[in-house]
């Protein structure tokens, strides 16, 4: 789950309000779905619960495209576990994701890499071609997450590089190995990133379609394995350049500094602790290094968070979270930040919690309280008692044509677009050869396009 961050009362307007339809993603079968990533090409991926996923933790990767719907994409479990969770990150412009997910093993010496709490092996996985296939850790290693990969089909992510080390379990409890970010090349052999100079663990969110890659950078000790917790257990953010070289992005004056976005100017949007003791997002570039932009009033946390939530017209993706853990989404545009709630339509069935990534079109993914599920209360449960309601899915949201009036605008309806799979389907789903071309191949709309951690 992502970190939790919302200031109730606050709405910051621009002159130039730009306002979004909304669609529902549905599930694949269960009460929860996560959206992590988007394409250019408007394809989706997360993370959705079937029928028996029920913990709001365990969940099933997935794509979504606007023909196909949501596509379970299974685990690397397969058969042999059928509780095993997975997750989907990217995707990149040919509709390949990277994959986190576990195995039927379990765990080297009790390790819980991927977070999920089963204690499983983890591993880095692609989805390519209408099948997984799973990426190797480094070598003494036995886990690996990845999380984006880029047009050229460079994946990023970390895995753990076969160095005991007994100050891991320190920050991540029953961690034994240290790790490393980690680019995998599209032949699926993994290159280091090494941490910066006095570092020696790591890991990496994203990457652009130039191979500079963002991540943090720590000590074992000090540097919990995703998902993190706000505010703690990420030292150093960093940016590693083409060649490898690790960049500090510096801080707001805190030791919790984690990078969510990189675009292909090479900008960088991210989460840091700010002197005034709680999270504030920020903006980086190699001329004017960590820029503050501001929290929401009354916020414990305000972010940009992990993974791709900065496109390459410097919109960012947010969320916010209130001292009562309430969340809320937020997109910055033309130096403001604004609440994603006040620029869709009022009747919406969805209050939108946390934006996961955001295309080159503006058209942003994340997550979604179904107000339906939520208690009747005044002032309404979705605002100030979330933690009641019992729906979360999948959403996509959708700038306008800047030539509609609001009122058409909102004529597009929000619609969920569940697929319940049967038991045996729901352990591998391969797509038809032509779905996995329409998934691989859909073109770039013209109109607009995962926990302070990744979502887990």
């Amino acid at each position: 789950m992502p970190l939790p961050v919302t200031a109730q009362g606050q709405q910051l307007s621009t002159p130039h309000k730009m306002h979004y339809t909304v669609k529902d993603l549905g599930t694949l079968g269960g009460a929860y779905s996560f959206g992590y990533g988007i394409s250019n090409a408007g394809v989706v991926s997360g993370g959705a619960a079937t029928p028996s996923q029920t913990d709001f933790v365990s969940q099933t990767a997935f794509l979504w495209d606007q023909d196909l719907h949501m596509v379970n994409l299974g685990t690397l479990g397969g058969d042999a576990c059928p509780d095993c969770s997975s997750e989907a990150g990217g995707p990149n412009a040919w509709g390949e994701s990277p994959i986190i997910s576990e195995t039927a093993s379990p765990a080297y010496m009790g390790e819980d890499f991927c977070g999920f709490g089963t204690h499983r092996q983890c591993l880095a996985a692609i989805w390519k071609n209408g099948e997984m296939t799973a990426l190797p850790p480094l070598k003494g290693g036995y886990n690996g997450q990845a999380y984006w990969e880029n047009d050229a089909g460079q994946v990023v992510g970390f895995a753990e590089n076969g160095t005991a080390d007994s100050t891991c379990a320190t920050a991540t409890p029953s961690q034994v190995l240290r790790f490393e970010a980690v680019i995998w090349g599209r032949d699926g052999k993994a290159r280091k990133l090494r941490p910066l100079e006095g570092d020696t663990v790591g890991y990496a969110f994203v990457i652009n379609d130039l191979g500079q890659a963002v991540g943090v950078s720590g000590l074992c000790e000090n540097t919990h394995v995703p998902p993190v917790t706000a505010g703690s257990n990420a030292p150093h953010a960093v940016v590693w350049d083409t060649d490898g070289e690790p960049t500090d992005l510096g801080s707001l004056g805190g030791g919790f500094n984690v990078p969510g976005g990189i675009n292909n100017r090479g900008e960088v949007a991210g989460g840091s602790l700010s002197t005034d003791g709680t999270v504030h997002p920020f903006l980086w570039t190699k001329e004017t290094g960590m820029q503050d932009l501001g929290a929401f009033p009354g916020a414990v946390a305000t972010a940009i968070p992990c993974c791709n939530t900065l496109n390459n017209k410097g919109e960012a993706a947010g969320l916010t979270v209130d001292s009562n853990f309430n969340l809320r989404a937020w997109v910055w545009r033309d130096q403001t930040k604004t609440d994603l709630n006040t620029l869709i339509s009022r009747d919406s069935p969805l209050y939108l919690t946390d934006s996961g990534s955001i295309n080159d079109s503006g058209q942003i993914v994340g997550w979604a309280i179904v107000k339906s599920s939520c208690p009747v209360q005044s002032p309404p449960a979705w605002q100030v008692n979330q933690s009641a309601c019992t729906e979360i899915h999948a959403f996509l949201a959708t700038p306008c044509n800047p030539n509609q009036t609001d009122s058409d605008c909102n004529k597009d309806t929000d619609e969920s677009s569940v697929e319940t799979k049967t038991s045996a389907e729901r352990q591998r789903v391969v797509p038809s050869e032509s779905d996995r071309q329409l998934i691989q191949q859909r073109p770039t709309f013209g109109r607009f396009k995962i926990q302070l951690a990744e979502p887990q």
